[in-house]
């Protein structure tokens, strides 16, 4: 297993989802509503993602694979990588990660919406 990092961009997207997610399961309860809304299934979704990138980076359905655009915090030369949150969904979200900085470590770097 891998220690999970937390860039601040990608705690401020985890938490603003969280949050969401929160206040959308509030709202939900308090009208007596019982399906999920699409905010607290994102905050699901996202929240999946990062426990199976600690648990295996490499599991089938993260999709992970190399990622050019968003340069490693922590050594130009190392690779940064995607990993799908959702797949086949308009504006999908991804969460980009890298390896480190110390060993068994991985560093989310960023949580967003696929361009």
């Amino acid at each position: 297993m891998f220690e999970l990092v937390w860039r601040p961009a990608a705690t401020e997207t985890y938490n603003e989802l969280r949050d969401k997610a929160a206040t959308s399961l509030q709202n939900r309860t308090a009208k007596g509503k019982g399906k999920s809304t699409k905010v607290e299934g994102l905050f699901k979704q996202v929240h999946k993602t990062a426990a199976l990138l600690s648990e295996n980076p490499k599991h089938p359905s993260l999709s992970t694979h190399e990622y050019d655009s968003i340069e490693n915090p922590y050594d130009a030369k190392q690779k940064v990588f995607e990993a799908y949150v959702q797949n086949k969904t308009p504006r999908a979200y991804r969460l980009f990660w890298c390896y480190g900085p110390d060993p068994k470590e991985i560093t989310i770097v960023a949580i967003t919406p696929h361009p």
